[in-house]
């Protein structure tokens, strides 16, 4: 059977560079693998069709020959068929075209020690921990390097072996069918080591779980979400690999009185109605202690007063924030029958003389008088 053209097997035009005839190898091997299309032979052919073009194109000598000559100008390097091409075998195509997916090519040892992992801790604080900073003891469960073996997993006085398997490579090849390909070793799992003697204490692991007490350092300002690192306070890595991080996720509780927005606080303080009226001096809490507040006369429900700096401070820098503080104008309970008398007095000399008394009254009507009049 006649060969097909290589640009038309892999689907890219003549001035496709390396990168697209890359790009256009990967995805037909991904559909055409042997492992994804078990027994299927057109899968099989495909798959090496796409192979054989991959190694022509990507060589600049051979696709040199190849735009010229076409087949016959390939056919005493490529074998008349499936070839290797500079390569060692599949497995080593796979390694080139596959590395960035993997994250490993064909034959690179796997023996590298690893990075602890990272942990993460909630902890609880306040709101007046938050915005005035503090320092906090926690307890965490953590893998901890192993003190009787040093953390390497072998009995003291003994090291890890080089692994028979795969001669410290981490890697084995394993042959299947026309292509081998590479896998971890499964003997050493990619260390490349073996423990012929496990220490006793940790059982080979390395590690042991352990609960240590750390002080956290809360900064002035935090707020829910923020993270606290505490470097190398994570997990203890595997064969003595540095430790990962310790990150301590902020999680502050609601406050019976303020509610936080960024570096403001806000708080609903109750007015009399005789001080809303007639003006006067009510104590309002910080959480710095009571402060005076001065009221003017005729002060309406929903009014907001600014304290300015008795917020919260910013955590990353910059000014302090405001206490904003809402009065809330309370209507006078459990009234006795003269006090019920003397405010229907009170009413009506307000209606009385005809003086108007209610800011929000007036227009507040005309608005709804107007909403229905649209409405018609």
């Amino acid at each position: 059977m006649a060969k097909r053209d290589y640009y038309e097997v892999l689907g890219v035009d003549r001035g496709a560079d390396e990168s697209d005839v890359k790009k256009a190898y990967r995805r037909l091997a991904m559909k055409y693998h042997p492992d994804r299309n078990p027994d299927d032979a057109d899968a099989e052919e495909r798959f090496k069709e796409a192979t054989e073009a991959y190694q022509v194109l990507t060589d600049d000598e051979k696709r040199q020959r190849y735009d010229q000559f076409g087949h016959a100008g390939v056919d005493a390097t490529a074998g008349g068929g499936f070839g290797t091409g500079g390569f060692t075998d599949i497995g080593d195509i796979f390694g080139e075209v596959f590395g960035d997916i993997f994250g490993n090519g064909a034959g690179r040892a796997r023996n590298a020690t690893r990075r602890g992992a990272d942990l993460r801790y909630t902890l609880d604080l306040t709101l007046e921990q938050a915005v005035g900073g503090d320092s906090v003891d926690i307890r965490v469960p953590v893998l901890a390097a192993c003190e009787d073996c040093d953390g390497s997993g072998a009995a003291p006085g003994t090291s890890p072996a080089t692994c028979p398997e795969c001669n410290g490579r981490g890697q084995i090849r394993v042959s299947q069918g026309f292509f081998s390909l590479q896998q971890t070793c499964p003997r050493c799992r990619g260390a490349g080591r073996v423990i012929l003697d496990p220490c006793r204490a940790c059982g080979g692991h390395g590690r042991v779980e352990r609960r240590k007490t750390l002080a956290v350092k809360v900064p002035p300002g935090v707020d829910t979400g923020d993270r606290i690192r505490l470097s190398g306070e994570g997990e203890a890595g595997a064969n003595g690999a540095p430790p990962g991080d310790l990150y301590v996720q902020v999680d502050v509780a609601e406050h019976p009185i303020f509610t936080r927005d960024g570096t403001n606080l806000y708080c609903d303080v109750p007015l009399k109605f005789a001080d809303a009226a007639l003006g006067g001096e009510i104590d309002v809490p910080t959480l710095d202690g009571r402060v005076k507040l001065k009221v003017p006369a005729e002060t309406q429900t929903g009014k907001l007063f600014r304290l300015r700096g008795r917020g919260v401070p910013a955590v990353r820098g910059g000014p302090t924030g405001d206490l904003l503080c809402r009065v809330v104008i309370e209507t006078p309970v459990r009234l006795s029958d003269t006090q019920k008398d003397l405010l229907r007095q009170f009413d009506e000399s307000l209606q009385a003389n005809g003086t108007r008394h209610s800011p929000k009254e007036s227009n507040w009507f005309q608005s709804v008088k107007s909403f229905f009049e649209g409405l018609a």
